[in-house]
């Protein structure tokens, strides 16, 4: 008689095969799925009919097995490949690919999931997010670009809108200085025609000249110059708020120190950016501070600049050098008194230029806040040692100081006999800001770097150039790269390079656990563990590849053979439910 369990035996070969080629058309429909992971089906009989459990063998016997008949196939399970799918170059900043066992980690809603998929792409807000919106998780950076590694927080790429602006903390020269020129003698002098108290030309004695303690905050205290026609006529008029004086045109090595203004005044000055004081000293501290004048002695040398008074004269000795010569016009000092010009004060005439041999180079250095300054450096040859090198000595000017004080730096430098650098006594400068910047802001001069160095030997002239400077301007966010390690790289307007996140990545010591939720996003399931958070290239996680994708590690010949397979298991089934039903129908015909 035919059996009714062929039936059921054949069509459990039906339902098994027809969920087998779901499976296989699934895995073929996502062959072009970044990072699909394929999947197969694994079939395991079902329960048996026992029909005998067998003898053991005895005496008369040798033994008989279990006689049983199987009741059909059954699904056992699936089993998801994870391993990599090959590697495909993109060019677009915001691909990743995970060559290795981790998973991306991402936010849908507070909910954490993990994809293979690095297919990402930046929203209004300059978050990295999934093609459906599912925010990628990773270490934000604090506010000097380190990376805070610990809560993970969605990684942002704010392109356009981040800014950044660097100090400059470090200058590096390079040049040669002429060993052999000429040792400095004087710097420029210039003075001014005879000042005195009295306006009777027959009162001109050496009792009423001008001394540095005259209160120029007095009313009447004036001052007097013979114009050189037998009149006379007022330099400075005393009073309280009193005389502007305001210079400009001065040049120092043939450049302009710019424009300055100073007040005798007891009070507050008539108007913002002037110097005041009350008498001639005040005024000619003041002179000496924007001249960058300095009789500053630096290990036994001087640069012999000042400001001075003799015999009712202003005397104005510029530093050492031939590039610091001042030049100094009487039309660059000019006089204001209530808002009334009354001329040029001082009369000046030249009796010195400087010399000796100097050089000069300028350079530009930023504050915190980005903001340039021009700084000029001069080395002025000082001393020659007896078969022991030269000395020389430095001097830092900007006009960009807050502080009135046109020096920012001096220090001598020492050569030896070959002509290298041995030693200075002084390798920074120090700038004020008024601007909101870091104040004091502190720049270290290298003078012998590790590929660049200012040497001392005979040459026709001396030279000498910065030939790095680090700091920068203010900068944006342009244009970003990710590292094998997840570093996020961005690149600024001003040639600076932050790390502004890094990717972070997880691994499960059973990948086949998770859950899949569609949209190439998977959970945590019972049997996957719980992740390790870590940052790729640890604990196996595998390395990032920016601008590429992993693409489906589906087999399409394999799937093809799984397929011919699959469907001569189900015709076969068909054909077992076939010629049951034609024995079943042969029965029937037998009982009529």
């Amino acid at each position: 008689m035919p059996s009714m369990t062929s039936l059921f035996t054949g069509l459990s070969g039906l339902n098994a095969n027809s969920r087998k080629l779901d499976t296989i058309g699934n895995n073929i429909a996502n062959v072009n799925t970044t990072a699909y992971k394929s999947n197969r089906m694994v079939f395991a009989p079902t329960f048996s009919r026992t029909l005998g459990l067998g003898t053991a063998p005895n005496a008369v016997s040798g033994g008989s097995n279990p006689g049983q008949v199987g009741l059909g196939v059954s699904i056992a399970g699936t089993q998801r490949d994870f391993n990599n799918g090959s590697i495909s170059t993109t060019g677009v900043a915001t691909d990743i690919a995970l060559e290795g066992d981790g998973f991306f980690i991402v936010d849908r809603a507070g909910e954490r999931l993990y994809s293979r998929s690095g297919a990402f792409q930046r929203n209004e807000s300059n978050d990295l997010v999934t093609i459906s919106g599912e925010r990628l998780m990773g270490y934000e950076v604090d506010n000097e670009f380190n990376v805070i590694r610990g809560e993970l927080q969605p990684l942002n790429v704010p392109l356009g809108t981040l800014t950044l602006a660097e100090a400059s903390q470090n200058v590096i020269f390079s040049g040669n200085l002429n060993a052999s020129g000429a040792l400095p003698t004087t710097g420029s002098v210039h003075q001014s025609r005879q000042m005195y108290t009295d306006p009777d030309p027959n009162n001109f004695v050496p009792a009423n000249e001008a001394t540095p303690a005259f209160d120029l905050t007095v009313p009447g205290n004036d001052l007097y110059i013979d114009d050189g026609a037998g009149g006379v006529f007022t330099a400075l008029e005393g009073g309280d708020p009193g005389t502007i004086i305001t210079i400009s045109g001065i040049e120092k090595g043939g450049k302009d120190i710019g424009t300055h203004r100073f007040q005798f005044t007891t009070g507050a000055p008539a108007e913002p950016d002037v110097a005041t004081g009350r008498t001639l000293q005040d005024y000619m501290d003041w002179l000496d501070e924007v001249l960058g004048l300095t009789q500053v002695d630096i290990n036994g040398e001087t640069l012999g600049g000042g400001v001075t008074m003799q015999d009712g004269r202003l005397i104005i000795t510029g530093n050492e050098g031939a590039v610091q010569d001042l030049d100094v016009e009487s039309a660059d000092i000019t006089a204001t008194n209530n808002g009334n010009g009354i001329g040029t004060p001082f009369i000046m005439q030249r009796n010195a230029m400087a010399d000796g041999e100097s050089v000069r180079t300028s350079f530009v250095v930023y504050d915190s806040l980005g903001t340039p300054m021009n700084v000029d450096l001069t080395l002025v040859l000082q001393d020659y040692e007896e078969t022991d090198g030269t000395t020389w000595q430095f001097v830092a000017e900007s006009l960009d100081n807050a502080d009135t004080e046109r020096i920012v730096g001096l220090g001598t430098v020492r050569f030896d006999a070959n002509g290298r650098f041995v030693e200075a006594s002084n390798q920074s400068i120090t700038l004020e800001r008024d601007n909101g910047a870091v104040s004091p802001m502190v720049v270290d001069l290298e003078f012998a770097g590790e590929s660049d160095e200012i040497t001392a030997l005979t040459d026709t002239a001396s030279n000498l150039a910065a030939v790095f400077q680090d700091g920068s301007p203010i900068g944006t966010l342009t244009t970003f790269s990710i590292g094998e390690t997840g570093l996020i790289t961005g690149a600024f307007t001003n040639g600076l390079t932050r790390t502004i996140g890094q990717v972070a990545v997880g691994k499960f010591s059973n990948p086949e656990g998770l859950v899949d939720v569609g949209n190439n996003l998977f959970q945590i399931g019972p049997n996957s563990g719980d992740p390790i958070v870590t940052e790729p290239l640890n604990f196996g996680t595998g390395r990032l590849l920016g601008g590429a994708l992993e693409l489906s590690n589906v087999d399409l010949s394999k799937e093809f053979i799984d397929m011919i397979l699959t469907s001569t298991g189900y015709s076969a089934s068909s054909r077992v439910i076939q010629t049951t039903d034609e024995l079943i129908d042969q029965l029937l015909v037998l009982g009529r």
